[in-house]
């Protein structure tokens, strides 16, 4: 008997489309394994059966009359816990949002309800999603599918454990400083980081505004295209033939190769290695500017997360994880001329970034420097907390801060990640790379 749901989202669809699997089955296998599961609540909040069930009945009746709506109709997944669900509660990891029940969907939840996809349920993250190692102990820690014991990445820790453990054929989260994308690498994921703006906010509870983005947490490239035009209501862009040949790469030296652990750091260098055996050109690239906004990070982004949170904090912040709590009250001190000051001098940097890129593909980097930590060690020493969460989110927070799209690839190492950025608004062409690089990368 065939285990569906160990295939990738891509290859349900087209089972569904074939009549080889009927989704009020598949929605089923999903929700007998994840209540099967010993680490079910390690990385779901919530289960939706009645959900699931009802929208696959929908799913099923469609693909019989020949009426799908979408090559993922069908096609169960699961939603980081910071995505409106109506009638369920929404709580982003924090006790702070306690027994919040919104009356609607979030609007990239209506818009793949449209597309036919599956609500499963909702996942785990960090606390309000502030923090790039997927640690929680307010509501619960999601694993890492390589180490039980260490975190998953976050703040979509249980987007990724959903998918990586079988739970989920594909999941949705956010990434504000690299919240899709470290779970992603550190779970051996395809992971997308969407341009700011692409794909709608509304229903999504906020960290950053400016900098919150959308994106999926997928097996492979060709999912995290279809997962993309289903959160857009639109056609996914054709990935067949793509090639590394003629390709030329940048390899971003400014600050991502700094303090690399050893695993990624050979990981990445293999990568590289194979994207150039399959005809890519890779040179290597400093563009110091970068190092500017990196610097202001902590203006630019607890100044925002402090402006949405400072209230509810100062009333209530005792409830919440201490790390990251503190994290929330550095944003208080920074004044609205800083802020400003900081948004202008990453404003430039982008410009020096464009400029100094405009003649590559793409630009690639290793995803994290380092590999997940483990649990007890993240809650036993608060420094190790600080320094960890820092160092995890440093080089994905360079897609942020430059307004780029970003996929991250597995490398073939356990828990170690390429990434490749693209322009802004460049999705399309960034997934063909990625499909070429995909292949390259075995």
């Amino acid at each position: 008997m065939t285990d569906w749901t160990g295939k990738s989202a891509a290859e349900l669809g087209r089972a569904i489309g074939r009549g080889e699997v009927d989704p009020v089955d598949l929605a089923q296998a999903y929700l007998d394994k994840i209540a099967a599961h010993p680490l079910k609540d390690r990385i779901y909040a919530r289960v939706t059966p009645e959900r699931a069930l009802a929208e696959a009945k929908a799913a099923s009746d469609r693909a019989k009359a020949g009426r799908r709506l979408s090559p993922l109709d069908g096609v169960p997944v699961s939603w980081k816990d910071l995505f409106d669900t109506a009638g369920v509660a929404t709580e982003a990891g924090s006790a702070l949002l306690s027994g919040r029940v919104p009356d609607t969907d979030a609007k990239v939840l209506q818009t793949a309800t449209a597309m036919g996809l599956v609500c499963l349920g909702k996942t785990h993250l960090s606390e309000l999603a502030f923090s790039g190692l997927g640690l929680n102990p307010v509501t619960a820690t999601p694993p890492s599918v390589n180490d039980a014991e260490a975190v998953a990445g976050g703040s979509s820790s249980g987007a990724a454990a959903s998918v990586a453990f079988g739970l989920a054929a594909a999941a949705v989260g956010s990434d504000t400083g690299g919240s899709v994308r470290i779970p992603s690498a550190w779970n051996d994921l395809v992971g997308l980081k969407t341009t700011w703006g692409r794909l709608s906010l509304v229903g999504a509870v906020p960290l950053a505004s400016r900098f919150d983005t959308v994106g999926p947490l997928c097996r492979t490239v060709e999912d995290a295209a279809l997962m993309l035009a289903a959160l857009e209501g639109r056609r996914a862009p054709d990935l067949a033939g793509a090639s590394l040949e003629g390709v030329r790469f940048a390899a971003l030296t400014t600050i991502v190769m700094d303090d690399l652990r050893p695993e990624p750091a050979a990981a990445y260098q293999s990568a590289l290695d194979r994207l150039a055996a399959a005809g890519a050109e890779i040179t290597p690239i400093d563009v110091p500017e970068v190092a500017v906004p990196m610097g202001d990070a902590a203006v630019l982004y607890t100044s925002e997360a402090w402006a949405t949170w400072g209230a509810d904090i100062t009333s209530r912040g005792d409830l919440m994880f201490p790390p990251v709590k503190e994290r929330f009250e550095g944003g208080k001190s920074f004044s609205a001329a800083q802020y400003i000051t900081a948004w202008d001098r990453m404003m430039k940097a982008r410009a020096a970034w464009a400029e100094a890129t405009a003649g590559f593909d793409a630009v690639l980097c290793p995803t994290a420097p380092n590999l997940p930590p483990k649990v007890d060690r993240l809650l036993s020493d608060d420094e190790y907390y600080v320094t960890e969460n820092l160092l995890t989110l440093r080089n994905t927070r360079v897609g942020n801060v430059m307004g780029l799209c970003v996929t991250t690839l597995p490398t073939g190492t356990p828990s170690c990640g390429i990434s490749l950025m693209g322009a802004p608004m460049a999705e399309d062409r960034l997934l063909r790379l990625s499909a070429a690089a995909e292949t390259a990368l075995g």
